[in-house]
């Protein structure tokens, strides 16, 4: 079952749970997965990788528009974006944890010879390829930075 087909059947028991927030989220997801299977030159069925990109993007915007909230002492609208990053994250697969990604990149490391920052852009392009839906791009940057330096 494609996740468009899965996220439908979240949005019908969600309706019938009267499940606001949960609602809004999953609304969020299907509108974007459609946009992304409209587009032009896009085929009928999106990717597996680009679905999961999708989601993370989601996940993304949910979290930079808390921390705006935050910043702004709006927790009841923080609250909100937090709760729909979640609820979106259940369609993520599940997120390694950081000495988990720290163990991937350390031998990923080792196994092309990097050397200090200017090897970065090799280590970054095999470690988000390796992690990729399982661990988000700032979390991956900042531990080849710290293992690099």
């Amino acid at each position: 079952m494609g996740l468009i087909n899965e996220i439908s059947e979240s949005i019908k028991t969600a309706m019938k749970a009267k499940n606001v927030q949960a609602l809004e989220s999953l609304r969020a997801i299907k509108s974007a997965l459609l946009l992304a299977q409209t587009q032009k030159g896009a085929s009928s069925d999106i990717a597996k990788e680009d679905e999961i990109k999708i989601l993370q993007k989601l996940v993304k915007q949910r979290k930079e528009s808390a921390d705006i909230y935050i910043s702004q002492n709006r927790k009841d609208l923080a609250e909100i974006e937090i709760n729909q990053a979640k609820i979106i994250e259940e369609f993520l697969p599940e997120q390694l944890s950081s000495d988990e990604i720290e163990k991937i990149i350390s031998d990923i490391i080792k196994e092309i010879d990097a050397e200090g920052m200017k090897d970065m852009g090799k280590v970054m392009g095999i470690a988000s390829s390796t992690l990729s839906g399982k661990a988000d791009g700032k979390t991956i940057s900042n531990i080849v930075r710290t293992k690099l330096n």
